[in-house]
């Protein structure tokens, strides 16, 4: 992971974003704004799930919310690959970046697989069961896990490879 950071950082575009030095902050600031999108997004999901959002279907919270989770996705990804080629050896070989990529590909997988559910089996997210009791533990440990990511996000500063 060390040599492809080298070999990243020494790309002209690297170079470009390194040049640049209000480029990396306003790119951190997105990020940490597309952040906030998609805690909140999860969280109002979330609490519906877990009935406390009030009396709207599960199919409209979804339609209200999950844009906001995606587009929230989308500009960190793009905010985070221009990161990383601006300082490949600050993330590529850092233990607390690699164990936020694996957390987030686990939670992009359970929101796809929400998304799916409700749209495939909207009246399963209406009824009072326990699997759908099951499904709200889901969404707390799936919480969790989209906040160890945003701490991960952080500790990247904090934490190098030895």
């Amino acid at each position: 992971m060390l040599a492809l950071a080298h070999w990243l950082e020494s790309t002209a575009l690297s170079q470009e974003i390194q040049k640049a030095l209000w480029l990396i902050p306003l790119l951190q600031t997105i990020h940490i704004i597309a952040t906030a999108m998609v805690l909140s997004s999860v969280l109002m999901v979330g609490l519906r799930v877990l009935g406390r959002g009030g009396a709207a279907t599960m199919a409209q919270i979804s339609a209200r919310y999950l844009p906001w989770l995606w587009t929230g996705l989308a500009l960190l990804a793009l905010t985070g690959v221009a990161l990383i080629i601006g300082e490949p050896k600050r993330a590529l070989p850092n233990p607390a970046f690699q164990i936020k990529m694996l957390i987030l590909a686990v939670v992009i997988a359970a929101a796809l697989a929400f998304q799916i559910s409700v749209r495939r089996n909207g009246a399963f997210w209406e009824k009072d069961s326990p699997a759908r009791k099951l499904a709200g533990a889901g969404v707390v440990v799936a919480f969790a896990l989209w906040c160890a990511i945003a701490v991960a996000g952080r500790w990247i500063a904090y934490l190098h490879e030895t």
